[in-house]
Order: C-alpha cells, then sequence, then structure tokens
C-alpha cells in the first residue's frame, strides 16, 4: 500500500470515519457482502465507481431490498429518494477524499449529499485511489476540472464545464468555492465536507487501488 493512501486510512479513522483497503475492484462486492446483512434495505446515489465495481448488480440480486430510484418517474422519484433517506445502507462515492481524513461531496438535486450527512443506519463508499487528493483546496479543484465536467457529460447536461472541460470559474484567478455557471441545469448546488464524525464508523470507505469513475 502506498503511503498516501495509508496517510487516508489512518486519518478517516480518526475522524470516525471506517477505512477498508482492497487492491481490485473485484474485491469490493466479497467484502461489502461482509458488511450488509441479507433482506436489509439499500440504496444508493448516481456512481460511476459503483457501477465499475459490479455494485448495482449485487443491490438488484434480490439478496436486499433495493430501493431503485432508477424504477420511479415524475413526482414518484421524490417517494425514492425519502425511502432512500431511512434506509439501513447507503452506498455512494466520493467526489474526492482528502490525505486529511475528510470527504468532499459537491451535488445538484443533493439527495446523495443528504444521505451521507444524515438518515441512513450506514454509508458505505466506495472510492479509487484516484479521487484521494491531499487537502480540501485540491478536492475543491478536483470537482472543477475533473468531476463536474465528466458527470455533466456522462448526464448530458447542458452546461459551460462540459463544453470547456473545467469548471467557468477555473477562468477567473482565485475561483470562489461557489464560483460556477448559472445554467439551472447546474449540477454544483450544494457543498458538504465531512470532517470528525459524531456517530463513529457509520461511513465506511472502501478504497481501491486503482483508478474508478471521475
Amino acid at each position: 500500500m502506498e503511503q498516501y493512501i495509508q496517510n487516508t486510512m489512518e486519518n478517516l479513522a480518526k475522524n470516525g470515519i471506517k477505512p477498508f483497503y482492497v487492491e481490485t475492484k473485484e474485491e469490493v462486492v466479497p467484502l461489502i457482502r461482509t458488511l450488509v446483512q441479507r433482506g436489509e434495505s439499500v440504496s444508493n446515489g448516481g456512481s460511476v465507481t459503483l457501477k465499475q465495481c459490479g455494485v448495482f448488480d449485487l443491490l438488484a440480486s434480490g439478496d436486499y431490498d433495493f430501493i431503485d430510484r432508477s424504477q420511479y418517474e415524475g413526482e414518484a422519484v421524490r417517494e425514492a429518494y425519502l425511502k432512500a433517506f431511512g434506509c439501513d445502507t447507503y452506498f455512494c462515492s466520493s467526489n474526492a477524499v482528502t490525505e486529511r481524513g475528510e470527504l468532499y461531496n459537491v451535488d445538484g438535486n443533493s439527495n446523495r449529499v443528504a444521505c451521507i450527512v444524515y438518515g441512513p443506519k450506514q454509508v458505505i463508499m466506495v472510492v479509487g485511489k484516484n479521487k484521494i487528493v491531499p487537502d480540501i483546496n485540491a478536492a475543491i479543484r478536483h470537482v472543477k476540472e475533473t468531476a463536474a465536467p465528466k458527470n455533466c457529460a456522462r448526464l448530458m447536461i447542458p452546461s459551460a464545464c462540459s463544453k470547456l472541460g473545467k469548471c467557468v470559474s477555473l477562468t477567473k484567478e482565485d475561483a470562489y468555492l461557489c464560483d460556477g455557471c448559472a445554467a439551472d441545469t447546474r449540477i454544483c448546488c450544494n457543498y458538504v465536507v465531512s470532517a470528525k464524525q459524531r456517530h463513529k464508523d457509520r461511513i465506511k470507505v472502501i478504497i481501491v487501488n486503482e483508478d474508478l469513475g471521475y
């Protein structure tokens, strides 16, 4: 294990966030099976990383009470989000993880960050090593340069960042955290830093020694 990953895991633990480490994405699902009991209610946020690791297939396997938001339309989507808020285990990735042991996440609808902060009994994040950054400033830049533009392109959301390949705020000097485009379709609306946790080990982070997601 590289030293920066070791440091990150140690600092996550100090912040009351339970860290796990696997070498490959194929090891993620077997690990999750040890952390979630059959029959538990589960849900998820949108995540390329979860898809790459086969987590969506696991959730839909029939072993769990899966609150699958993709099966809802229109006003019913809100019902799915509310059900997910009270589930046993919520799955997602993190936009960035700092070596200081902090989680940085930026959302549009913000159902994901809501569940990270409170609601589900436990949150399991799966994170590729490419999302580990030195500090919050680097995390902010990672979202503006990589996560936001790539997610907008993936979701076919018309935005300045998907066209520029980076947040429009980076064309200015000293871009502020919340600086960005003025589009109604903007996906950077709520910014959440998870640091020292009062509910120890509620959030679990599986770090994979591969580049995954954005």
